[in-house]
This record gives structure tokens, C-alpha cells and sequence, in this order.
């Protein structure tokens, strides 16, 4: 194997400086700084602060109001990823499939990836509202009695629409990548053969798009987990009565409404510690099954 080697030993340390100042500024620091707050109780006006150890956790892990976050963070994200990855891998499928405005079809498809989280949220909200809600009108005609404001279940399945809708582009591009790479020949050499366009979906196609979905999970697991919070706010605020309340909405509740900064600062470590174990596993046992070529 070449070994690379730099015209100056400063080079490499100049290449990756960057990255390091960065990951240490944005990265490093404040999960150093919760990490230490989570060892502290702060008085109401946050004048005074008492160091307390692990009572933070404690307190948070005895807190039914966190074990039915943990439960909610589940289904959310679970949902989330599978519908956002699955359509997403339909619509590339499809669109692979279009030969005339192809490149006008994936840019339709594209677009919704620029639209902020909170803008998302609130589209979703009025589309479903059910006083004036363009698309609650049907359900109401169909006998539903929607109200995702008051109903925990249309709330949640509200939310992960929003959510799945936000992240099905990204999705897309990274499923469509993963399809144009994959040899022709083996596709029109099973059709040859006689193998029906599932059975070649299913034995040739979905197998060697084995690395782009296994990214695209890691990818969407940590979104569910994290970058959805702007959809929450906007669509439920975590209600009605918690059933919405994620374990990034709960810190942001408890840390920046209820002023409790030693049980926020516990439950980010919690929370961080969570996403790097899902992380650690999905890459221990999952990728295991990932063949790259």
C-alpha cells in the first residue's frame, strides 16, 4: 500500500486544524460544559449553584415524565426513518423508470429538502388543522373525528408525516446516486434470463444499495433523534399532554421553560450517550450484513 507522505511535517496538522477547531468549539466544549452542569442543582434565580453529583440522573431516570419520552423518541423515530427511507427508495425507483422530464421530476422531489424544519411544520399544521386544514376536510367527510390538538395518536402520526416529508429528498438523492451505480448489465442480464422486475428489485438492486441504506439509517436515526425539534415545536409544542414529547423537546422543556438546568444538562448527557451507542450498534451488528462491491 502508498503511504502518503507531506512535503512539510506542518502540512497535515494545517489540513486538519480546521476540522479539529471546529469539532472542539461546537463539539468538545459544550458537551463538556453539560457534562459539568449536569453535576450541579442551580437555586430559582440562578445565583447559586451546589455541586450534587449523579442526583441529576437519578431524579431523571426515576422521572415517569422521561421513561414516556424514551417511549415516544421510539415510536417517532422508528416511524420516521422507515416511512422517510421506504418512499423515498420508491419514489427513486420510480423516477429511474421516467424517461421524458426526468431531470424536472427529481427536482420537484428535491425541493422540499430546502424548506426550514419549522416551515415544514407549520405547513403540515394548516394543511391538517381541523377547523380550516385543506386535507382535514376529508377525513372529516370519511367520519374521522381529527383533532391531532387534542388526539395523542393523530398528533403523533401528524408529526412523523411532517417529518418524513422533510426528510424523504434527502433520501431520495442518496437512493438515486446509489441506483445510477448500478451496473446495467447485471439488470438486463437477469431480464434475460426471466427474472420479473420485483424478483430483480429484490436479488440484485436492493442488495447492492446495501451501503447507501445503511448510511442513509445512521443518517436518519440521529435526524429523528435531533434535527426534528423544530417540526415538534411547531406542530404539537410535545402535547397534547406529552404524547408528542421527545427526549430533545423534553431538554428544551425542562432546561429553557421550567428553568431545571441540572435535569436538562442530565438528560442531553443521557441523550448523547443514547445516540452514540445506537450508533456504535448499528455499525457493530448492522454493517456486517453491508457488502460495498
Amino acid at each position: 500500500m502508498h503511504r502518503a507522505t507531506f512535503p512539510h511535517r506542518l502540512l497535515p496538522w494545517l489540513l486538519v486544524g480546521p476540522q479539529l477547531l471546529i469539532s472542539a468549539v461546537f463539539f468538545y466544549w459544550p458537551a463538556g460544559q453539560a457534562l459539568w452542569q449536569s453535576l450541579l442543582r442551580e437555586d430559582a434565580f440562578g445565583l447559586k449553584t451546589t455541586f450534587v453529583g449523579l442526583a441529576n440522573f437519578r431524579r431523571v431516570l426515576s422521572d415517569p415524565a422521561w421513561l414516556n419520552s424514551i417511549q415516544v423518541t421510539a415510536v417517532f423515530s422508528i416511524l420516521t426513518a422507515f416511512f422517510s427511507m421506504a418512499i423515498a427508495l420508491l419514489l427513486a425507483v420510480q423516477a429511474e423508470k421516467v424517461l421524458r422530464g426526468r431531470g424536472f421530476y427529481r427536482t420537484l422531489l428535491i425541493w422540499p429538502y430546502a424548506v426550514a424544519p419549522a416551515i415544514a411544520g407549520m405547513l403540515w399544521l394548516f394543511l391538517f388543522n381541523p377547523s380550516f386544514g385543506t386535507l382535514a376536510w376529508p377525513l372529516r367527510q370519511l367520519g374521522i373525528r381529527w383533532d391531532p390538538l387534542l388526539d395523542g395518536s393523530q398528533a403523533m402520526a401528524l408529526v412523523v408525516a411532517a417529518a418524513s416529508w422533510k426528510q424523504i429528498s434527502y433520501n431520495f438523492l442518496f437512493f438515486v446516486a446509489g441506483l445510477q451505480a448500478i451496473p446495467r448489465s447485471l439488470l438486463e442480464a437477469a431480464a434475460i434470463d426471466g427474472a420479473s422486475a420485483r424478483r430483480r428489485f429484490w436479488t440484485i438492486v436492493f442488495p447492492l444499495l446495501a451501503p447507501t441504506t445503511f448510511f442513509l439509517l445512521v443518517v436518519n436515526s440521529v435526524y429523528a433523534l435531533f434535527d426534528t425539534f423544530g417540526i415538534i415545536h411547531a406542530v404539537t409544542g410535545g402535547g397534547p399532554g406529552k404524547s408528542t414529547e421527545t427526549l430533545v423537546y423534553k431538554v428544551y422543556n425542562d432546561g429553557f421553560v421550567n428553568l431545571r438546568f441540572g435535569d436538562s444538562a442530565a438528560q442531553s448527557v443521557i441523550l448523547m450517550a443514547i445516540v452514540i451507542s445506537l450508533t456504535a450498534c448499528q455499525f457493530k451488528y448492522i454493517e456486517r450484513k453491508v457488502h460495498y462491491g
